[in-house]
């Protein structure tokens, strides 16, 4: 990966606005995003319907 994109991608994570930036907002969604799909992904081989 070429620097200036890290330089980029760095300067939109700090963004002076409040809160997280655009980027670490997008990554702590898809976090939970797939924390929840892998939970139920495994979860689901132990249903008794069998």
């Amino acid at each position: 990966m070429h620097i200036g994109a890290i330089h980029d991608v760095t300067n939109l994570a700090l963004s002076n606005s409040p809160g997280p930036g655009p980027v670490m907002r997008t990554v702590i969604v898809v976090t939970v995003v797939g924390v929840a799909l892998t939970a139920w992904f495994l979860l689901r081989g132990y249903s008794n319907d069998k």
